[in-house]
């Protein structure tokens, strides 16, 4: 990217933000008072991912159990499938409110405030921990020079039915083709994507 293609996709991602924030709010609002009423734990659930400038947390509306990270550490087969793709396809710590906001990317939605404050993008490679930032060797260096997406070139192509080595390619891709076109096509066909709930879990 040049200087004025940066500061033109920093301008798209404050006012797409700005605009998602408002329209989601009331939605927001309601998933939360869901959380709530479940299990009376807590709202928000913060990711601690890394970006061009060092580690952050990434907010989401929480979606497992309080006591998901001690589920976890008790089963080692489950530890064995979550250190293969970061995910469990059958997680038995996500509560029956968070299924259905995974299902419909709901949970997503409190990191517009990210995309806000200018640690995230709303489109960019996905978004990684420290620990699966090791698993991409080489190709980390995009991390370096591009901020993570709140959707991207990854979510439209399946999501998480997407074996991890082929997650970093497609991230590759997407730094290396950048273009406003490539954003746009990929903000067009994130709802769609999100509505058949392709690969979400």
């Amino acid at each position: 990217m040049t200087r004025w293609e940066r500061a033109l996709k920093r301008v798209i991602d404050i006012l797409g933000s700005i605009i998602l924030f408002v329209l989601f709010l009331p939605i927001m609002a309601l998933c939360a008072l869901l959380i709530k009423l479940q299990d009376g734990g807590p709202i928000f659930h913060r990711r601690r991912v890394v970006g061009p400038w060092g580690e952050f947390d990434a907010f989401k509306l929480r979606t497992m159990c309080p006591q998901a990270d001690a589920i976890l550490q008790q089963d080692a087969s489950l530890q064995r499938e979550f250190e293969v793709n970061s995910k469990l396809r059958s997680d038995p710590r996500i509560t029956s409110v968070g299924a259905i906001l995974r299902k419909l990317s709901l949970d997503e939605c409190p990191q517009l405030w990210n995309v806000l404050r200018g640690e995230m993008s709303l489109v960019g490679p996905r978004m990684i921990t420290a620990d699966e930032l090791k698993r991409y060797g080489e190709a980390g260096w995009i991390f370096r020079v591009a901020k993570p997406g709140l959707t991207g070139f990854w979510q439209v192509q399946g999501r998480q039915e997407v074996p991890f080595e082929q997650r970093v390619q497609m991230d590759l891709f997407y730094v290396q083709n950048w273009s406003l076109r490539l954003d746009c096509e990929i903000l067009l066909r994130t709802p769609l994507v999100v509505l058949r709930g392709v690969g979400a879990y």
